[in-house]
């Protein structure tokens, strides 16, 4: 009986149903095959916008976590949680952040970012476990995602962050309408936000790491992007936290002190290595003419933005 429960349930999601814009793929040439699949992928720009003011309050849960020293942590079961640790290892370089401060979990550990654990996405115990062991608190926000909305691993993992004290938001690619059934009750009970994209039926019924895959990646980019900018991460439109752990991003670096300043090549490396290659810290050293010293006591009183910074404001 509790199989056939879940069969049912799975009936009604729209991520688990025929795409009837599909049906003759299997014949289909191959320039045919991938119109169709672009086709498709057009629609997930317009459900992701039509979400944005729900996406609008995780950010702002998102922001003010991290400028109150909590987390960003992501949880997740197969595409969906290799998507959170994805999006949580590029912030750290992209934006100086350090690893902690965002975070991404996966039903069935390390392992299963590179090799698939399917029935890992049932272990509750081991989702409570994962809240229990980085001492989520009332500084924090949990983020599940979950395609079908119902992930097991997914939804003990947001009771018990929440249990905790912690703010919560949940992603799914399935439409609210669902969301709102008797059956979900619970975990509406724990989901402080909750971000729905209805992309729709996915060309290959059920794979959920094309179309649901897309919004998910979307949507985080948005979440913290936005997050980065809101806390002084970003200056103009150029990122100034990179950390220059690699020859491609010590001339990215350069190239941005140059557009900032209008120093020339050899100038901007010169101020970067004054600057301990800090590019932040460079940009206020030539724009508000200042030492390092003065420049970073600036941005400490700025509170990392380097415009107010700049401008001799205080936060």
């Amino acid at each position: 009986m509790k199989k056939k429960r879940l069969f049912l349930q799975l009936q009604k999601l729209t991520t688990e149903r025929r795409n009837k814009n599909t049906l003759a793929i299997d014949t289909m040439e191959i320039r045919e095959i991938l119109h169709c699949i672009n086709r498709e992928d057009q629609k997930v720009a317009v459900a992701v916008r039509k979400e944005i003011p729900h996406i609008e309050k995780a950010a702002d849960l998102v922001i003010g976590a991290l400028r109150a020293g909590g987390r960003l942590i992501y949880v997740g079961a197969g595409t969906s949680g290799r998507l959170g640790i994805l999006d949580a290892a590029e912030c750290p370089p992209t934006y100086g952040t350090k690893p902690a401060m965002i975070r991404g979990i996966i039903a069935g550990g390390k392992s299963a970012v590179f090799r698939s654990k399917e029935g890992a996405e049932d272990n509750k115990g081991e989702a409570r476990r994962s809240m229990k062991k980085l001492k989520i608190g009332e500084k924090d926000v949990v983020c599940g995602i979950a395609a079908s909305l119902r992930t097991p691993f997914v939804g003990a993992a947001l009771q018990e962050a929440k249990r905790r004290g912690a703010s919560t938001i949940l992603i799914t690619t399935n439409p609210r309408t669902i969301m709102k059934r008797r059956e979900y009750n619970s975990i509406r009970e724990y989901c402080d936000v909750a971000i729905c994209p209805a992309v729709g039926p996915e060309v290959i019924m059920g794979s959920t790491r094309m179309k649901s895959g897309t919004a998910q990646k979307m949507i985080l980019n948005m979440i913290t992007t936005t997050a980065m900018i809101r806390i002084g991460k970003v200056y103009q439109n150029l990122m100034v936290d990179l950390r220059m752990n690699s020859r491609k991003l010590e001339e990215r670096a350069k190239k941005v002190l140059m557009i900032v300043t209008g120093l020339d090549y050899h100038s901007a490396s010169k101020t970067l290595r004054k600057a301990g290659g800090h590019i932040k810290t460079a940009v206020v050293m030539v724009k508000a003419g200042v030492s390092r010293n003065e420049a970073r006591l600036r941005l400490k009183r700025a509170g990392g933005f380097v415009k107010k910074a700049i401008e001799g404001v205080q936060r």
